[in-house]
């Protein structure tokens, strides 16, 4: 099976819905900490998604406050 390389390739394959609405309940739908680019919080937004959720919820993390990452040294 061949991996699709874009959007368009997926679109091809899979249709679109051009009138999706997001599922308006509240229950289950909660926030996130993860950090933006994570795989946690891709992982996140891909069960919303599968949920018929809103990618995005208002409390989501916004910033990267409070957060330590590894430091390369310049070479």
């Amino acid at each position: 099976m061949r991996q699709m390389r874009n959007v368009f390739e997926a679109i091809l394959k899979y249709g679109h819905d051009e009138d999706f609405a997001p599922s308006s309940e509240e229950e289950g739908f909660i926030p996130t900490e993860a950090p933006a680019g994570s795989k946690e919080k891709l992982e996140i937004l891909a069960a919303r998604v599968l949920r018929g959720e809103p990618l995005w919820h208002p409390e989501d993390r916004a910033d990267y406050s409070g957060l330590t990452g590894a430091v390369r040294p310049r070479e």
